[in-house]
């Protein structure tokens, strides 16, 4: 038994004393990096690779701002974001063009069946222009209907008012005894003077429970 944990655990304190070298090495290293960062009279410049290499190393490693001495971690965030918008203006400008225009006469068919259409829908609307052969996506139907106007509705308040007295409030919490025991408390208020509709206590609330709850609150 001895012979064979032996090599085993021999192996096992080997790569502990490597790790505990490899973080004082870490220390070590951080400790100068500290220091000619102190000393330093200018900020120091980076070139373009060092932020590609940041902002690569910020995707590929989850630990990544543990590391970080010279920079912040939102400046390495801010050059991901630069390169991200770079690489899509690129794209962009080499043929990667985003949708085609739609032509003036399919924008004017489109405000014509909306006005002939008032309750159609863009779906409809799509569907339409689909029978007829126009190659047209969904939202751009929608983004050339004409917008109907709508009549005003009334105010948030001036619901309140109308229907206060068809309103109530219903609230389910809990109460804490002092026999350590949880007790739900079911609760309606009505909202046209401040009354207590109805209320019940359990231990053990099931939805049969609170239905037969509601029913006795609005019987």
């Amino acid at each position: 038994m001895l012979t064979v944990l032996f090599p085993f655990l021999s192996t096992m304190f080997s790569l502990c004393r490597s790790q505990a070298a490899l973080q004082v090495e870490i220390v070590a290293l951080r400790h100068q990096i500290g220091v000619l960062r102190r000393s330093a009279k200018k900020r120091p410049k980076l070139t373009v690779a060092d932020r590609v290499f940041w902002a690569w190393l910020s995707r590929a490693w989850a630990d990544w701002r543990s590391a970080l001495i010279i920079v912040k971690p939102e400046t390495v965030i801010a050059w991901h974001r630069k390169g991200f918008r770079l690489f899509w203006t690129w794209k962009v400008r080499h043929g990667q063009s985003g949708r085609p225009a739609v032509s003036q006469e399919v924008r004017d068919l489109i405000r014509s069946m909306s006005r002939a259409n008032q309750l159609w829908g863009a779906p409809s609307i799509h569907g339409e222009l689909l029978k007829l052969g126009i190659d047209i996506g969904e939202t751009s139907v929608s983004k050339y209907m004409v917008r109907q106007r709508k009549p005003p509705s009334q105010t948030w308040r001036t619901f309140l008012d109308n229907h206060v007295q068809q309103l109530v409030s219903v609230d389910f919490f809990t109460v804490p005894t002092i026999r350590f025991q949880v007790l739900y408390v079911f609760l309606v208020l009505a909202h046209e003077r401040p009354r207590i509709l109805h209320f019940n206590v359990t231990a053990h609330p099931t939805a049969e429970w609170t239905a037969q709850q509601l029913r006795n609150a609005f019987p």
